[in-house]
Parts: C-alpha cells; sequence; structure tokens
C-alpha cells in the first residue's frame, strides 16, 4: 500500500509548513510519496493550497513520488503537457489521475486502484482502507507504524 502524505505532513496537519518545499522534501526523505497542491500563473508554477505561495521549479514537479493537484486549470494543462503526474478535483466523489488511478474523496466508495483521501476523516474499516493501492493522509506515520506500508 502507498502511504501520502498529504501536503508534506508526517504526524498531523501543519498549515504554515504545508506545501513548502523543505517541507516535501522531509516527507520523500522520510520514505513518503507526497501530495501537493499546484498553480501556474503566467509561466510560473507555485505551490500553495488557498493560494499560490511557494514558487517552484517544474523539474521539481517531475518527480514521481509526487501527486501534484491542480488548483486551476492552467496548472493542470501545463502538467499534462509535461507528463507530470496530477489531477483535478473540488468535492467530486471520485477523479481519474493522469495516470489512472481513483483518487477518492473522504467517505466514498472504494477500490483497489483508489487512493483513499483522508481515512481520518471518514468510518472505514481497516480491511476497507488496506484493499485499496494506497492512502493520502495528514498521519502518515501513523499508518507506517502499522506496518501498512509495503
Amino acid at each position: 500500500m502507498k502511504i501520502i502524505s498529504h501536503r508534506g505532513n508526517i504526524s498531523g496537519p501543519n498549515p504554515e509548513k504545508e506545501n513548502s518545499i523543505p517541507y516535501i522534501k522531509k516527507a520523500l526523505t522520510a520514505g513518503y510519496e507526497v501530495e501537493v497542491d499546484v498553480w501556474k500563473i503566467d509561466s510560473n508554477f507555485f505551490l500553495g493550497h488557498d493560494l499560490p505561495q511557494h514558487e517552484v521549479d517544474i523539474n521539481f514537479l517531475e518527480n514521481k513520488k509526487l501527486w501534484c493537484h491542480a488548483k486551476n486549470i492552467l496548472a493542470l494543462k501545463s502538467m499534462l503537457e509535461h507528463g507530470i503526474r496530477c489531477f483535478w478535483h473540488q468535492e467530486d466523489d471520485c477523479t481519474i489521475t493522469s495516470d489512472g488511478v481513483i483518487w477518492t474523496y473522504p467517505g466514498k466508495e472504494l477500490t483497489e486502484n483508489s487512493i483513499c483521501v483522508m481515512p481520518e476523516l471518514a468510518e472505514y474499516s481497516d480491511s476497507e482502507i488496506r484493499k485499496c493501492l494506497g492512502i493520502c493522509t495528514d498521519f502518515p506515520d501513523r499508518y507506517k507504524n502499522k506496518g501498512w506500508k509495503k
């Protein structure tokens, strides 16, 4: 099972550090994949949840351990053109990532090809979660310590 750090978080939300490059690198170094929020303004890419905050080079986004959540249409278009793993969603039950994985909103039905997003916000059983391809969470250490990482 893939364990994906939500915005670089390892042991809980940290809004001041989320989506910053040092924070993301720390999660990657700890062995996690990371979901990041990506904006494109003019010809520049930025990370940030509610607004573009941290300018980032496109080479950074090409890391196969990143799951890039496009926050505007220009970011989605550009990442698709560059072959970067990405997806777009707001509050859809699920969406399909550019590499064919089902990114599943909290509390919605899961499949073997799903990333269960924020399982801590839903009432899934451990067996429901474990059948998934992976999880995206603010608490990846919690799942790693349960022995869930393959």
